[in-house]
């Protein structure tokens, strides 16, 4: 946890003394839309004092059907989470899945992001880990807590000891995924940041009609749980108009109920210290 959290001050506990949030949009649609989250989520964050990294994919590569919205353009999505980095002072985050994005992505964020389905890749492993950028590692649905030292150690290969892992649920069946919590005990065992990625944790995947499915009611539920388990950090997509959102809008938090659901969890985490 050391070497991350002097790369990252955000993440270290003891400025704080509590959990860390990664939230935003599940991708970048226009050009108003980072700018505009990062800034209320951040108003959110400050008044809480809860640390936090803005999250926006700047394409999506993995998604189920050929006519699936992915992105406005690989450098336009980038330019835009580099002014909101720079704009207001946030650590940004975005999802890579090649070894090129790696490097181009990394001149534009302070985090770098494997998705889970990419988790085994030694390839993207290694170049996302030269890049000197901390890596948040997402846990494959078909792998593991255990197995996931084997994603860590080939970061740490590279001279690179920046990295997190986070948790999104396991394969059950073909079209749901349920978070083991007695998994997060494997996972603390690698010295680094373990988080819950509560909305993605909820999807309902492989649906016929190739757009996934999910879980948006329990939302609080799975956070409340991930936080008195003793994850170190919260995974939370969020978007003013879910139903108007272009990915994930079965799963993303309505943006307005953000901050009572972090009061929420902020209570819990205070009572189990």
């Amino acid at each position: 946890m050391n070497d991350i959290a002097q790369q990252l001050p955000f993440i270290n506990h003891s400025s704080s003394g509590n959990f860390f949030l990664i939230a935003g949009p599940c991708v970048i649609e226009n050009e108003k839309m980072p700018l505009e989250i990062a800034s209320f989520i951040q108003k959110i964050s400050d008044k809480l004092k809860i640390p936090f990294i803005f999250k926006a994919s700047y394409r999506k590569a993995n998604r189920s059907s050929l006519h699936s919205f992915t992105g406005i353009g690989d450098e336009k999505g980038l330019e835009l989470l580099a002014e909101v980095k720079n704009k207001l002072h946030l650590p940004v985050l975005t999802d890579i899945h090649t070894e090129a994005d790696a490097a181009l992505a990394a001149k534009y964020v302070d985090v770098l992001q494997i998705p889970a389905f990419l988790c085994r890749q030694t390839d993207l492993l290694l170049a996302a880990a030269k890049t000197g950028k901390p890596v948040n590692v997402k846990k494959g649905q078909f792998v593991s807590p255990e197995a996931m030292q084997f994603a860590v150690e080939k970061i740490r290969s590279a001279g690179n000891n920046n990295v997190m892992i986070t948790e999104r649920g396991t394969t059950f069946g073909y079209q749901d995924l349920i978070v083991d919590f007695c998994g997060i005990e494997a996972m603390k065992k690698n010295q680094c940041p373990v988080i819950l990625d509560v909305t993605h944790s909820l999807q309902q995947p492989n649906q016929a009609s190739g757009i996934t499915a999910g879980k948006k009611s329990m939302i609080e539920t799975l956070a409340k749980a991930g936080i008195a388990a003793g994850f170190d950090g919260i995974f939370i997509e969020t978007h003013p108009h879910p139903e108007e959102a272009l990915s994930d809008k079965t799963t993303i938090l309505p943006l307005n109920q953000l901050e009572e659901l972090l009061a929420k969890l902020l209570k819990i985490h205070k009572a189990i210290k």
